[in-house]
């Protein structure tokens, strides 16, 4: 009885091997030959079935025969998208956008238009990293949006241009802090300003420029007593401009703050200006009476002359 279940067990499974032996052998028999025209209706038909590995295999082999020809434009749209499908947005960018230049005419050119700026926007990486395609995904974006300004698309566009301003503005914001926390204060309170400009309705703003005037102030506080007083001042500016501005801020307090300890750091610095220019005056005079009675003092030659008797 068992001898006579393991021969049937081992038939069901001699039986599976070799139909999934003739289907792998039925592709590569199709991958192989020169029928072109079998080869797109497989890798469509694959495609539909969501074996996109597999199809992309035959588009490939396929794509170069069908290129300036007629009926490629199917081809094309397929070879996009099983790219997209498999999640190379580099290589399905390139594809959507081929598309769209080649067959403007085609009533899929301003979807292949977004969609390769959709897949620059999937391959935008997190703000703590290299921003370039960030840039890149904004200006395709921005680009559909001038080429289809009626389309049902823009709207997810202009969202999608949000989502990306919004990343820069963390990227600028996390530049400028790191600045304040290595305390590099001088390029801390430049990197703050630069953000504020490029991005000046960020939702960062107010945080923004109350760290402006910690960094002013703390870059006006380790400078040298002869510029302080400059530094500091401008830190009280720019406290200024922050109450008048932010009058409800929860900053409002330390701003304030800021502001006493800048008045109050002038203060000190002109006090420690007096004593420096009184300490340098009296180096001055020192130096000035020990000239004096250095060119007052008889030379070696002259002391060493024996006294001519009288």
């Amino acid at each position: 009885m068992f001898k006579r279940q393991s021969v049937v067990f081992f038939s069901v499974l001699i039986a599976v091997f070799a139909i999934v032996a003739s289907c792998k052998s039925k592709f590569e028999k199709i991958k192989g030959s020169n029928d072109y025209t079998k080869k797109y209706q497989e890798a469509v038909r694959l495609y539909n079935r969501k074996e996109y590995s597999k199809a992309l295999e035959l588009f490939d082999d396929v794509a170069q025969r069908y290129r300036g020809r007629e009926d490629a434009v199917d081809l094309f749209y397929y070879y996009a998208y099983t790219n997209y499908r498999l999640r190379d947005y580099t290589s399905a960018r390139y594809q959507f956008k081929n598309f769209a230049d080649t067959y403007q005419n085609s009533p899929r050119a301003e979807e292949c238009r977004f969609m390769a700026a959709y897949c620059y926007y999937l391959d935008s990486p997190n703000y703590t990293l290299d921003q370039d395609n960030t840039s890149r995904a904004i200006d395709a974006l921005q680009l559909f949006i001038n080429l289809y300004p009626k389309s049902d698309r823009v709207a997810e566009a202009s969202k999608l241009i949000a989502d990306l301003r919004n990343k820069l503005e963390e990227k600028a914001f996390a530049n400028a802090n790191l600045h304040l926390t290595i305390l590099d204060y001088q390029a801390a309170v430049i990197t703050f300003n630069n953000a504020l400009r490029d991005y000046p309705d960020t939702k960062y703003a107010e945080e923004m420029e109350y760290l402006i005037i910690k960094s002013q102030y703390l870059y006006a506080k380790n400078s040298s007593e002869f510029k302080q007083e400059e530094r500091y001042n401008a830190a009280i500016t720019f406290a200024d401009q922050f109450t008048e501005k932010y009058p409800a801020s929860k900053y409002l307090k330390d701003a304030a703050n800021y502001k006493k300890d800048s008045e109050r750091g002038i203060q000190q610095n002109k006090l420690a200006l007096i004593e420096i220019n009184a300490d340098m005056a009296k180096a001055r005079k020192a130096a000035q009476k020990d000239s004096l009675q250095r060119t007052a003092l008889p030379s070696i030659k002259q002391s060493s002359q024996k006294i001519p008797a009288n």
